[in-house]
């Protein structure tokens, strides 16, 4: 499932930890090493086995009986502090404010990493691009026809209050997010028919139409709930009174909307789990709160925070001279990043019937002068973004042909050429930041989109008139968007940036009341329930989903399909490919920019983990060097 980071900063907003935008995978049957591969067709043969962990499409990397994951420091000392600003987040969380505890419904603001609260079923490996261990279960069995997925529940598993966690907590957990949960935390449970219980299992039933990705989704995705602690209020209700999980952190200290502090359990029952050892290293993880990044950024200076993940250029390139930099107290550091590349870009909402023709959005995505903007602004650290998939196998190049075009031919009546040609690429300016070939597109395209220039601006058959606000929730991007907005109005097309607080920006995102929006989404290797937030019809009428553009694309949903019923990672990559020649043919988004490292500020005395070869970033498993 997609993380969500923000575009703002310039940023990373997952699908969570374990279920970030992020998905899995890998390649056929397999019973090595306990792996079984997932399939929403029957497993004719397939006897129904016990097993330590699964995998969308092979073999696991890890064996039964493995010790801990081999990124992880299984000898890292406990303690400290860790306190930091989110840089990513997911469902209903916001790093810049919060106003309830509840986190994976769609009401209210929740803050990030309230997951730290809860087990899951399952949890990720973030050195394989699909695989998931049994965590909160100690074994899961699939059915011979793909449609059951039972658990063996650990019995020594405990809530915070000392309870049990029972099947039936399973199941109210389960039933709880169907029905109530997130829009896009309810993705990977559609095929979820019913959830049934013994005395020490659990078992999902699924209803037939499930994806291979699905019932890996819903194991480690959905966090497991006390029941009990839900007995006379609403599920979906805000409250800042903290929740009863089983998970490592407990609710310390809590100041709403400034800071919150997760508190080490040092009696957690899972601790000595291999899915565990080695996680969970600070006493105290601190998050703090703020709408100015600025302000945030002084309290690193000045050690309040002792962990920034860098998103501003400017500020990377000439506000690291610092005295505790200066001094050795604070590292610099450029950690490689081989995670897919976020999505980052600002989104058209062509719900709004100004943004319906494609050349109209192409018209004003062409002004945005990046080579102009890495120069005078980024300090040459960036490079262009051009697809949704950038550093994946997803990216399209080339002719259609082959897989891809057979999964597209049959809806060619419905696409654009391009499509089928080289996949769109933005335009490189002069670097002048007055390209006048680029701006004399601009205008013909506005031309042939059917919109006249007068003295009023350009207005269209209907008497609208061409005019855009870019919704923010922060002033960093203004001294971008500023001289995008004297390009766009040397072609008499005004551009506003409209800041608003945190709270109504995520709502106006929720309800889709924006006409551009900024957002950057982590992708995961494997294409997962998620893209249909992302990309999928029903979406685009769902309040909260990732489907920020509005898109509603017969061709769009059976490739999602594909790539969601595809049985090997070629097939999944060829439809990946279609729907960025789809995406990008369609000029829905104004791609931004990237980098290949993570751009970090640490303070001495916190060693930071592995990040090469990995499929996510979490710094909260780093941890304090003793001495």
């Amino acid at each position: 499932m997609p993380k969500e980071t923000d575009p703002n900063q310039p940023v990373r907003t997952s699908l969570t930890r374990r279920a970030l935008l992020k998905s899995s995978s890998a390649a056929l049957l397999t019973g090595l090493l306990g792996g079984v591969a997932l399939t929403a067709r029957p497993l004719v043969g397939f006897a129904s086995v016990e097993r330590h962990g699964l995998s969308v499409f092979g073999e696991l990397k890890y064996p039964p009986g493995f010790g801990h994951f081999d990124y992880i420091n299984a000898d890292a000392p406990k303690g400290g502090r860790f306190s930091f600003s989110a840089p990513s987040w997911l469902y209903n969380q916001n790093p810049q404010t919060f106003n309830t505890l509840n986190g994976f419904v769609l009401k209210g603001d929740a803050p990030p990493r309230i997951e730290l609260l809860f087990d899951m079923l399952m949890v990720r490996a973030s050195d394989e691009p699909d695989a998931v261990y049994c965590h909160l279960s100690q074994s899961v069995a699939l059915s011979t026809d793909g449609n059951r997925l039972t658990f063996q529940l650990r019995p020594e598993a405990r809530f915070h209050d000392g309870t049990k966690v029972t099947p039936e907590d399973v199941a109210f957990s389960y039933l709880a997010i169907k029905d109530k949960g997130h829009p896009n935390l309810k993705l990977s449970l559609r095929a979820l028919d019913k959830v049934e219980v013994s005395d020490d299992s659990v078992t999902l039933v699924f209803d037939g139409t499930q994806t291979r990705q699905d019932p890996i989704e819903a194991a480690s995705i959905v966090p497991i709930f006390s029941k009990a602690d839900y007995d006379g209020k609403a599920f979906d209700g805000s409250t800042l009174t903290p929740p009863v999980g089983s998970g490592p952190y407990k609710v310390g200290l809590i100041n709403p909307g400034s800071v919150i502090e997760f508190h080490r359990d040092p009696d957690y029952w899972g601790k000595d789990l291999p899915t565990a050892v080695g996680h969970h290293n600070f006493d105290i993880i601190r998050l703090s709160f703020s709408r100015d990044s600025t302000t945030t950024f002084e309290s690193f200076k000045k050690g309040d925070l002792n962990f920034w993940q860098e998103f501003s250029s400017k500020r990377w390139a000439t506000q690291y001279d610092f005295p505790a930099l200066s001094e050795g107290r604070v590292q610099k550091l450029e950690l490689p990043d081989d995670e897919p590349s976020a999505a980052q870009g600002w989104f058209f909402n062509t719900r709004r019937s100004k943004f319906a023709d494609p050349r109209t959005r192409e018209a004003i995505a062409i002004t945005f002068d990046f080579e102009w903007s890495n120069e005078k602004l980024f300090f040459g650290l960036y490079q262009r973004t051009h697809s949704f998939f950038e550093r994946t196998a997803m990216k399209a190049s080339g002719k259609a042909e082959g897989k891809v075009l057979a999964l597209l031919e049959p809806y060619r009546d419905q696409l654009d050429a391009a499509v089928f040609d080289e996949p769109y690429m933005p335009p490189v300016s002069d670097g002048s930041g007055r390209d006048r070939k680029i701006l004399a597109r601009s205008i013909q395209l506005l031309k042939e989109a059917g919109w006249t220039q007068t003295e009023a601006g350009w207005v269209n058959g209907s008497g609208e008139t061409l005019e855009i606000e870019l919704l923010g929730n922060t002033p960093l991007f203004e001294r971008i968007i500023n001289p995008w907005a004297e390009r766009l109005a040397l072609i008499g097309v005004p551009l506003r940036f409209r800041l608003v607080d945190p709270a109504q920006f995520q709502r106006r995102l929720d309800e889709f009341d924006f006409d551009l929006a900024g957002r950057r989404y982590s992708m995961s290797a494997t294409l997962g329930p998620a893209t249909r937030s992302v990309w999928g019809s029903a979406s685009a009428d769902t309040n909260g989903s990732y489907n920020l553009a509005g898109l509603k694309l017969a061709a769009m949903d059976a490739m999602i399909d594909a790539a969601l019923a595809a049985e090997s990672r070629e097939d999944m990559e060829a439809a990946g490919q279609a729907i960025d020649r789809i995406w990008r043919a369609g000029h829905y988004w104004i791609p931004n920019w990237n980098k290949p490292v993570h751009t970090i500020g640490l303070w001495q005395g916190i060693q930071a983990g592995e990040t090469a070869g990995l499929y996510e970033f979490y710094p909260e498993s780093w941890w304090w060097m003793k001495g």
